[in-house]
């Protein structure tokens, strides 16, 4: 399925599909694209594989590393969908988010590359916090209300041996910047006694290395803990002006909740009913329906 013949989206969406099941609209909504869409990408791909006769075999140990960066992707985005469900009745998705992450491991295992590393400190970082993002009924805790004594520390100490082992390599990539992230928020004791500025700065280099609104958004909430709800305020509104993310609920809740910390109380209602129209995970809904009875 990441044959070079096919374009590199096309490898992650096929991959997705037939090989780790996700669904086309769980795909989609990976690519912040419409279900049609990815669904013919993904019938274009079989039909590639079809016409140019790819060979059904594993590939030769040199072919591996072409393919790497998709199969990455791939695991990632698995990763992404357990660590916070697109839709459905919960936070998360325990059986994808260890299905990556046993992936993860098998990878490192058999091609010891240097982002296979970051990813997999990236994902072990993350999934540390599961049992601190959900309530016992269900509903959405936010990284500053969560009780961080229910992290998972086995996890945050591989993750972070691990973080740093990437590090020390001549290719620091993507993954291991993101990685790096999520361990400064792992040795914070709580949100306010996070190092904002540094995490800032790794954004700064993130953006560098992968433009996309989706960084962009993550910065803006960064700058907003540093530098006050105004100056993320505006960077949100520059990237909901471009219009990439129209679609992307987090986005909209972002900026409502920047509205309602600057007391724009009017503003913050309208974004929250935009997030609210476009969200699908039921835990996210109930937060956001929470947070506009409180406007009210």
């Amino acid at each position: 399925c990441c044959h070079p013949a096919l374009s590199s989206s096309t490898q992650v969406a096929l991959t997705l599909r037939e090989i780790c099941g996700l669904k086309t609209e769980e795909i989609a909504s990976a690519f912040l694209a419409a279900p049609p869409t990815i669904a013919q990408r993904i019938v274009r791909g079989k039909a590639k594989i079809r016409d140019a006769r790819i060979p059904y075999k594993v590939p030769a140990i040199a072919d591996l590393p072409e393919r790497l960066d998709a199969v990455l992707s791939v695991i990632y985005l698995v990763f992404n969908e357990g660590y916070s469900a697109s839709s459905g009745e919960s936070v998360t998705r325990a059986d994808l988010s260890e299905e990556a992450i046993r992936l993860g491991r098998l990878l490192v295992e058999l091609l010891p590359d240097s982002e296979a590393v970051g990813l997999l400190a990236l994902m072990l970082l993350q999934e540390s916090r599961r049992t601190a993002r959900s309530s016992q009924e269900g509903d959405l805790i936010l990284l500053e209300d969560q009780d961080r004594s229910l992290w998972n520390q086995a996890q945050i100490s591989e993750g972070k041996a691990l973080v740093e082992q990437a590090l020390s390599s001549q290719q620091i990539g993507v993954y291991t910047i993101q990685a790096a992230i999520a361990a400064v928020h792992a040795e914070a004791t709580s949100a306010e006694a996070t190092d904002w500025a540094q995490i800032v700065a790794l954004y700064d280099v993130l953006a560098q290395a992968e433009p996309s609104p989706i960084v962009n958004l993550n910065r803006a909430v960064a700058v907003a803990m540093q530098d006050g709800p105004l100056a993320g305020l505006e960077i949100v509104d520059g990237i909901l002006t471009q219009g990439n993310l129209a679609e992307y609920h987090l986005a909209h809740a972002a900026r409502a909740d920047l509205c309602r910390r600057l007391g724009k109380m009017s503003e913050a209602k309208a974004s929250y009913q935009q997030a609210l129209a476009i969200a699908r995970q039921e835990p996210e809904r109930r937060f956001l329906e929470k947070r506009l009875a409180e406007l009210d």
